[in-house]
C-alpha cells in the first residue's frame, strides 16, 4: 500500500481543508464551526459523526472483515493570540490562531480518515477517529474518556506538530515522553502594619519571598538529580502602598514531573515547606495545587509500531528516537492510562516558536502527516 501517493493525490483538499479551518479558530469547549465542519467532512466520506461534550466528535469507520477497534485523536481547539503571519487564510478571528497546529491535526486526521475509507473493503476491525475539544486549556480528553470514547479500543494513537523537526520527518519516544502538570496558588495571609513599625504586623511579602526562594531547594536537594523535575513561580502579587507591611500574597505557578510517584513526592514536599515557612514567619498560608495533565507514557509496543511504520514511510533517517522526555505536557495522557498506544510527532518546520502569532508550519507537512496516521492505523489492524 503506498499511502505516501494516497496522500499526494489528494494533497489539495487536505489543504483547503487546514485554510478553512485556520480562518476560524476557536477557543476551547467553544469550537461549534470546527465540529460542524469536521462533521460535514466525514459525512462526505460516507461516515456517520457522534456528537459529545458539545463540541467533540467521533467516527467509526468499519472495516468489512472482524478484527480489532484502533483509534486516532485529533484535537481541535485554537489559542488566545493575535495572528502575525499575514497570509491570505490568515485568522479571521481577532485575538484567536491556530498557534500550536491543531488545524494540521485536524485537517490530517480528515485525510487519514479519506484514504482508510478508500480501502475498507480490506479492513480488519473499526477505526474510531476522535476530535476532541479544549486541549489547551482544561483537559476534553479526560471529559471524552469519561463519556466513553474509548470503549471497545484496543489501541489509541495521536500526534502532534513540532516545529523543531523538518517537514517529512516524525519523532517518537519510548515510555514518558511528556511531564505531568501542576498548578498550584499559595496565598498568604500576613497583617499589615505601618512600614516604620513592622513588629506590629506579619510581613505576607517577606514569608513569600522566603517561599519562592525554598521551593527550589526542593528540586536541587530532596529530589533525586537523575529525575527531572521543574517548580516555577509564575507570578507573584502583593502589596499596595510603599510604606504598608503587606497583609496578603498571593503566588501561582506550576510543577512538572515525570511518573506519579515523583507527582505525589512533590505535591507532598511543597505542601509541607509552606506550611512550615508560613509558621516560622508568623503568617498562615493555603495551598491549592490542581491536579493537572498525566503526562503522556507510551506504550512500548505501539511505539515500535509507530516508529516500523514512520521508517517505512520517510526513511530510517527521517525518524528521530527523542532520548529525552519533554517537560511540556499534553492531556492525551489521560487516553493512555485508559488503553495502550503512542503520541509522535510530525515535523513541521522552523517558522516561529508555536505558541506565537508568528508560527506558520509548512503545509507540505499535512502530506506526510496523512499518511503515517494511515499507515500506522493500517498496521495496527495487523495489516501489511
Amino acid at each position: 500500500m503506498d499511502f505516501l501517493k494516497e496522500a499526494q493525490d489528494i494533497t489539495n483538499w487536505t489543504v483547503n481543508i487546514r485554510r478553512d479551518l485556520h480562518m476560524h479558530p476557536e477557543h476551547g469547549n467553544k469550537e461549534f464551526f470546527t465540529s460542524e465542519y469536521i462533521c460535514n467532512v466525514l459525512r462526505s466520506l460516507g461516515l456517520e459523526p457522534v456528537r459529545y461534550l458539545e463540541t467533540a466528535v467521533i467516527a467509526d469507520l468499519h472495516g468489512a472483515l472482524p478484527g480489532p477497534m484502533v483509534a486516532f485523536r485529533a484535537d481541535m481547539d485554537a489559542l488566545p493570540i493575535q495572528e502575525e503571519t499575514g497570509l491570505p487564510y490568515a485568522s479571521k478571528i481577532p485575538g484567536m490562531m491556530h498557534a500550536c497546529g491543531h488545524d494540521m491535526h485536524v485537517a490530517s486526521a480528515l485525510a487519514a480518515a479519506k484514504i482508510l475509507v478508500s480501502h475498507k473493503d480490506e479492513l480488519p476491525g473499526t477505526v474510531r477517529f476522535l476530535f476532541q475539544p479544549d486541549e489547551e486549556m482544561d483537559g476534553g480528553a479526560k471529559r471524552m474518556v469519561e463519556a466513553g470514547c474509548l470503549d471497545g479500543v484496543n489501541q489509541v494513537f495521536g500526534a502532534h506538530v513540532r516545529s523543531d523537526i523538518p517537514a517529512g520527518y516524525a519523532g517518537v519516544r519510548y515510555g514518558v515522553s511528556y511531564a505531568a502538570s501542576n498548578p498550584f496558588k499559595i496565598t498568604i495571609h500576613g497583617k499589615s502594619a505601618h512600614g516604620a513599625e513592622p513588629q506590629d504586623g506579619a510581613d505576607a511579602i517577606m514569608a513569600g519571598a522566603q517561599i519562592v526562594t525554598a521551593l527550589q531547594t526542593i528540586v536541587s536537594r530532596r529530589m533525586t538529580p537523575i529525575d527531572p523535575a521543574v517548580i516555577t513561580v509564575g507570578s507573584f502579587h502583593a502589596g499596595s502602598q510603599c510604606n504598608i507591611i503587606a497583609d496578603k500574597a498571593v503566588l501561582e505557578g506550576t510543577m512538572r514531573t515525570f511518573g506519579e510517584e515523583n507527582r505525589h513526592k512533590l505535591v507532598s514536599l511543597m505542601e509541607n515547606m509552606v506550611q512550615n515557612i508560613a509558621a516560622a514567619m508568623g503568617v498562615a498560608a493555603e495551598t491549592d495545587i490542581t491536579w493537572g495533565y498525566p503526562g503522556v507514557v507510551n506504550d512500548h509496543s505501539s511505539t515500535e509500531l509507530v516508529q516500523r511504520s514512520a521508517e517505512e514511510l520517510l526513511g530510517a533517517d527521517h525518524v528521530k528516537v527523542y532520548a529525552e522526555p519533554l517537560v511540556t505536557t499534553e492531556d492525551f495522557g489521560y487516553f493512555l492510562q485508559n488503553a495502550p498506544g503512542s503520541f509522535y510527532h510530525i515535523g513541521v518546520g522552523k517558522s516561529a516558536p508555536m505558541h506565537s502569532g508568528g508560527f506558520m508550519p509548512d503545509e507540505a507537512a499535512l502530506t506526510f502527516a496523512s499518511a503515517l496516521h494511515a499507515k500506522v492505523l493500517w498496521s495496527a489492524l495487523g495489516l501489511k
